[in-house]
């Protein structure tokens, strides 16, 4: 493993690491309009929901690291205290792509990238009509995080409106994370797909697991059971009663006096198909 001092390596480099690293990263599709009027579009993924209670979204223009200047979306924001930050899903991807072209002042990316504008009900700034989800945004506050090439631009936008597109809800009305197709920013030119690569996990807070340290030695010295293995079979309330394990091994004879490695390799099966509680009486059985 390589150790790295930030203060040591050229910004260029270090953004790499940064962005490679961390990642993916959500898109904020940042609409705004200069004092003229003069609308502006560009992506960012400095981006996060930060809060619920205000609803307090935040992102990042970052200053450019060639030439040290500041972006557009920057300048309108402490110009006019108003954003639309719109969400990217996979239909919209090459557009938003397209619009992070560096344009002239003035020039309109909306136009350039093929989308439509749709006037805002609270506030100025235009909504992409194309965008499944848009949040129409106050700017609270824009901290400065440097003066120097690559420094971040905090500004942090209280959501006043938003607007969801009833075709991603499921029947809940909830958004449902298949059809919504949200996409996100890598590093160099990857990007990622959100519902290509969903799994569940079942939340720790709904139970309160064994924990690691609660699996006998033996099994965690394994050589075949990974870390994710320990980490769910340590999220059960509790290990199976030897009662269960004795009746699940009448049932299974075929697991009865297996060596350990086998014993660990069908346990690693049964975790895989989230069947946790066999995958735990393989393992206890004696």
């Amino acid at each position: 493993m390589i150790s790295i001092d930030p203060k040591e390596i050229a910004t260029g480099k270090l953004h790499g690491y940064l962005l490679g690293a961390i990642a993916p990263r959500p898109i904020a599709f940042a609409s705004t309009i200069d004092a003229d009027g003069n609308p502006n579009l560009s992506p960012f993924s400095f981006f996060n929901v930060f809060s619920a209670n205000p609803p307090i979204l935040i992102f990042s223009p970052a200053r450019r690291v060639r030439g040290n200047t500041t972006k557009h979306t920057l300048e309108n924001a402490m110009e006019t205290k108003e954003v639309v930050i719109n969400v990217v899903n996979y239909d919209i991807v090459q557009q938003m792509s397209l619009s992070s072209t560096e344009y002239a002042k003035g020039v309109n990316e909306f136009e350039k990238a093929g989308f439509t504008m749709l006037k805002s009900d609270v506030v100025k700034p235009f909504r992409v009509a194309e965008s499944p989800v848009q949040f129409e945004c106050k700017i609270n506050e824009i901290i400065h995080l440097g003066k120097e090439g690559g420094a971040g631009n905090l500004i942090i936008c209280e959501v006043v409106k938003l607007h969801i597109d009833e075709a991603i809800l499921d029947e809940n009305g909830a958004i449902d994370q298949h059809k919504i197709d949200l996409v996100a920013r890598a590093g160099g030119s990857y990007y990622s797909r959100a519902k290509e690569g969903f799994f569940e996990i079942p939340k720790p807070i709904s139970t309160l697991g064994i924990g690691v340290d609660a699996i006998p030695i033996e099994i965690r010295e394994s050589t075949i059971l990974t870390g994710n293995n320990f980490g769910v079979l340590g999220n059960v309330e509790q290990m199976p009663t030897q009662e269960n394990v004795d009746n699940f091994a009448k049932v299974n004879p075929q697991f009865i006096g297996l060596e350990t490695t086998k014993k660990h390799t069908f346990a690693k099966a049964f975790l895989e198909k989230n069947d946790v509680e066999s995958a735990w009486k393989v393992l206890l059985i004696k």
